[in-house]
Formats: C-alpha cells, sequence, structure tokens
C-alpha cells in the first residue's frame, strides 16, 4: 500500500445520533455516551489534534398514522444523512484529517465509506474495507427478514440494495469486495450466507479467530484490505465485542472478542498504518452498564490512534 497522506494526528469528529435503520431505539444516544466517556480529552491526551464538527441533524422521521414513526425503514430519513455524513468525511479527507465516526446504527456506515471512496476516487486512488462486526450486513430488501437497513450497509456499498443508497453521490460500488474483510463474524441469515459467497468477501469468522488466534488472522486481514489500497476505511461494529465486556449494543450475540482481542485488532491497525478514516457504530447507553461500552468504545479508538494499553 502507498503511504496515505491522512495524519492521524489530526482527527475529525463525527457524531451521527440515529437509530433509523434499527428496530429496537437507544443507539441513536451512542455519540452522547462517547463524549461523556472522555473522547475528545483523552484522544488531546495523546497530542492528537482533535475537532468535534458536531452531530450530523437528523430529519424527523416520516410520521404514520397517529402520528407514530411511518413504518417505511426510513428510506428517506437515512439518505438524507448519509448524504450529510458523507460530504463531511470527504471534506475530512481532503484536508488530509482523518475522519472519525461515531454511531447510531450500523446504516451511517453507507455515508461514512461513500465519503471516503468519492475522495480516493477522484484522486484515481483505490481504498480498502475492514468490517469488523458480529453480523455481515450483506443483506437486501429481498433477502431481509427485518427490511432493516443496519442490516445492509455492506451490501450497498458493493454495489447490491436499494438503489438510492447505492448510487449515493453518483457512483457504485464503492469498495471492491477483493479487498474488503469482515472480522469476527457469528450470525449470519442463510441468504446473507450467498450474497457473501456471491461478491466473495474474505471472511474470518470467530471459529477462525479460536482455531488460528487474532494475530495471525490480523496479519492476514490487513494484507488483503490493503493489497493495492492506498487507504483502507475501518468500520467497527461494537457488537463484535462479547456481551459480557461489551453489554450495550444494538444487537448482542454471545461468543464475540474478548477485551484483549479487541484490543489487538485496534493496534495492529495502527501499527500497519492503513487506516485512513474510522468509525464505531451500535452503542446503545439504554442496556449499558454504567457506560461500560462507551468507555470501551473510546478505549478502542485510542488504540487505533496509537495508545498502547499497557
Amino acid at each position: 500500500m502507498k503511504k496515505s497522506q491522512v495524519s492521524k494526528r489530526n482527527v475529525d469528529f463525527t457524531g451521527v445520533p440515529i437509530d433509523y435503520g434499527a428496530n429496537a431505539r437507544g443507539v441513536g444516544m451512542g455519540p452522547m455516551a462517547f463524549r461523556l466517556a472522555g473522547l475528545e480529552e483523552k484522544l488531546r491526551n495523546e497530542g492528537i489534534q482533535f475537532r468535534d464538527l458536531g452531530d450530523v441533524p437528523l430529519p424527523r422521521p416520516t410520521p404514520g398514522p397517529r402520528g407514530r414513526r411511518k413504518d417505511d425503514h426510513s428510506l428517506n430519513e437515512i439518505k438524507a444523512v448519509c448524504a450529510d455524513l458523507s460530504l463531511r468525511v470527504h471534506g475530512s479527507l481532503r484536508r488530509g484529517h482523518l475522519p472519525l465516526v461515531v454511531g447510531g446504527d450500523h446504516s451511517i456506515a453507507i455515508g461514512t465509506i461513500t465519503g471516503a471512496s468519492r475522495f480516493f476516487r477522484q484522486k484515481k486512488l483505490r481504498m480498502g474495507l475492514l468490517w469488523v462486526d458480529a453480523h455481515g450486513d450483506m443483506n437486501n430488501p429481498e433477502t431481509s427478514p427485518s427490511g432493516n437497513i443496519h442490516g445492509m450497509p455492506l451490501a450497498v456499498s458493493l454495489g447490491d440494495g436499494i438503489a438510492d443508497l447505492v448510487k449515493l453521490s453518483g457512483f457504485s460500488p464503492k469498495v471492491d469486495a477483493s479487498r474488503t474483510a469482515l472480522v469476527g463474524i457469528r450470525n449470519l441469515d442463510e441468504e446473507e450466507r450467498r450474497n457473501i459467497a456471491r461478491f466473495g468477501i474474505n471472511v474470518y469468522t470467530m471459529k477462525d479467530i479460536d482455531r488460528r488466534g487474532m494475530a495471525n488472522i490480523m496479519d492476514e486481514v490487513l494484507g488483503v484490505v490493503s493489497r493495492g489500497a492506498d487507504g483502507v476505511h475501518v468500520s467497527f461494529d461494537m457488537d463484535v465485542v462479547d456481551p459480557q465486556t461489551a453489554p450495550g449494543v444494538g444487537t448482542a450475540v454471545p461468543g464475540g472478542l474478548s477485551y484483549r482481542e479487541a484490543h489487538l485488532v485496534m493496534e495492529l491497525i495502527h501499527d500497519s498504518g492503513i487506516m485512513t478514516s474510522l468509525e464505531v457504530v451500535e452503542t446503545n447507553p439504554i442496556l449499558d452498564l454504567r457506560n461500560a461500552t462507551a468507555r470501551l468504545g473510546v478505549e478502542l479508538i485510542l488504540s487505533a490512534m496509537g495508545k498502547s494499553i499497557y
């Protein structure tokens, strides 16, 4: 991979307090929880120039019968938020800053990836994608059991799914499947498995991690996502961590990464020098214990930025 022109010592932070892509409420409070966990102060203590761009404003959800939110999976609202977010991410990269995005549900990745991909595309450069998650997020409206858009952002970014989202910013796909890797997977729908196989994405499940060890897996993963790339976007869903360690998440699945495994992922990403943008999603303070999951999320961001935990 060619050396990135993005400085990890200059971080632009954007919160995206949206839960429109999921059924359960609460993950929209994630950005506030990260701020309360001391994100800015702790990054500044590491010598990082931190600029808080504030939260992406949310459009009001379309009302349904008797004023309730219309059950249309909030496509128009999610599209508007992702369009706004993509402009912020693109602008940060143009300034040579690293965009740090905290959600919110995982539908926001459509916006983050669009902004980053547009930056690389305009410079005739290529981008890789590292997706760290318990889920594949590779559904489309035909395969999704729920229809929730937070289960579709990776598929959308690869060019499959709702046309209005796939064509955001006027181009598709946003990333190449050959430079995309899924890590920590342990919960897939049957049709989603077929979608992943159809695209030929590199998948590393918890079984792979148990058998081969996280360090070996990450050595391979980092090679995959950086091959021929000029930068890599990292999308980290907090539900990849075991719920005993990260209880406050949107969709908890037992058997996830340990505290140390999660930190090792981020430490090795930093050591590789490939990361040019980062998002952390799906923290739900309503389900959390004393903000433990947000505090862990802040620690993981610090590890990705170069702080060692020892």
